[in-house]
């Protein structure tokens, strides 16, 4: 029999993910199953771009330029522009979601055997776009006790070497909700220039942030244009994941032009999403001033029943809709799965993602959990009541 490759060998399952079987066995057990696992919006998208593709009189559907249709190019620069970032639609390539942009950036700036340094927790499919391109992750450990924030950059300068060839973070944080400051993206910015390294930024909740903070992209920073690459998407911004649109944004003319082979390689971003997330630029920003105090209030809430819990330990998110939980056990995989195989209360029972799926580091995470808090207030207090009677049983049959 043929064998398949080392490199899918390799590629990381989705921590995310992989309990889903454990919860479609407790659905057909006729069990309810609050979903804390993964971040799928249950926010309306927008009406202005669902009507888009509905009243489209599109006869042919026909290719789009490789690098996304220009028009569409232009208005995400004019919606930039009113973040203070300036680009033009050549800086900007349009993709199949925030994952291809993400998956060029890494084939674009680095060859095989090379690392790229990353904060961990961190977004678990970062480990399986750099095992697809056959570069090593370097991970440097961040803390819940400081609520996710950067380590000292004395940290990362031990770890930069003759490979290393990049630095990438998520701001706000996924799973940590940690919305990194104006200050910390400019030491990240002073070390990247120091060691010629390309600084990667995956910006894709930067409309979701909280405690009247503000949101500072590393295409902001002055003197960063040669090495400053965003990763960006519609998917949590207008509760479009389905549409898998996302860009990939840089000033360096080279990444573009190169990045841009890539594209070539898969022909074009997909025409209807292309158009459904063109009008979604149109959103009135109601619409997001609605979405945040709706997201504020269920942090809140959340962040305030689960500190009622004995032993739990909760980073506070200010941004994003994630936040990890430090909890009163040895093993938050084992945990999970016996939330979906062994408990229930009142006919219900919630399935968590383990964090530490989200770190690089073995033995990390082992304890914690990522909670996406994208359900109704209501079913968050449920959930929470749920996992601290869980704890209790989990505990005491230990």
């Amino acid at each position: 029999m043929p064998r398949i490759s080392n490199k899918g060998r390799q590629m990381p399952a989705s921590p995310i993910r992989k309990l889903v079987p454990y919860a479609e066995d407790a659905k057909k057990r006729g069990i309810h199953v609050i979903h804390l696992n993964i971040g799928q919006p249950d926010i309306k998208t927008p009406k202005v771009a669902l009507d888009a593709v509905r009243n489209h009189n599109i006869e042919v559907l026909a290719y789009s330029m490789t690098e996304g249709s220009e028009v569409y190019r232009e208005k995400i620069a004019q919606y930039y522009a009113q973040k203070d970032i300036h680009v033009t639609a050549k800086d900007i390539i349009v993709t199949t979601g925030g994952s291809e942009a993400l998956s060029f950036a890494m084939g674009t700036i680095m060859d095989a055997d090379d690392e790229i340094i990353i904060p961990e927790p961190f977004y678990a499919n970062y480990n399986g776009f750099a095992t697809a391109a056959g570069i090593n992750v370097v991970p440097i450990a961040s803390s819940i006790d400081t609520n996710f924030a950067l380590p000292p950059i004395a940290d990362f300068e031990k770890l930069i070497g003759p490979k290393t060839k990049a630095i990438l973070i998520c701001n706000p944080g996924n799973p940590t909700g940690y919305l990194y400051s104006k200050e910390e993206i400019q030491q990240l910015a002073a070390l990247v220039k120091k060691h010629d390294l390309f600084l990667i930024a995956d910006e894709v909740y930067r409309e979701f942030t909280y405690d009247n903070k503000e949101h500072y992209s590393i295409l902001q920073e002055s003197g960063l244009e040669d090495y400053a690459i965003v990763v960006d998407s519609v998917s949590k911004r207008y509760s479009m994941c389905g549409a898998r649109i996302g860009c990939l944004v840089s000033k360096n003319k080279d990444v573009i032009q190169t990045a841009l082979k890539f594209a070539q390689a898969r022909l074009s971003p997909p025409t209807f999403a292309q158009i459904a997330s063109e009008a979604a630029l149109e959103t009135p920003q109601s619409y997001f001033d609605n979405v945040i105090e709706e997201y504020v209030a269920r942090r809140d809430i959340l962040i305030s029943e689960l500190q009622k819990l004995d032993g739990v330990k909760v980073a506070v998110p200010q941004g994003a809709f994630y936040c990890v939980t430090e909890l009163p056990i040895e093993d938050a995989d084992d945990f999970a799965q016996w939330l979906l195989e062994s408990f229930e209360i009142d006919g219900s029972t919630v399935m968590v993602a383990p964090a530490a799926g989200f770190y690089a580091t073995p033995g990390l995470g082992k304890n914690q959990i990522r909670i996406a808090y994208v359900l109704e207030k209501n079913q968050l207090v449920k959930a929470v009541h749920i996992l601290g009677e869980a704890l209790k049983q989990y505990n005491s049959n230990r």
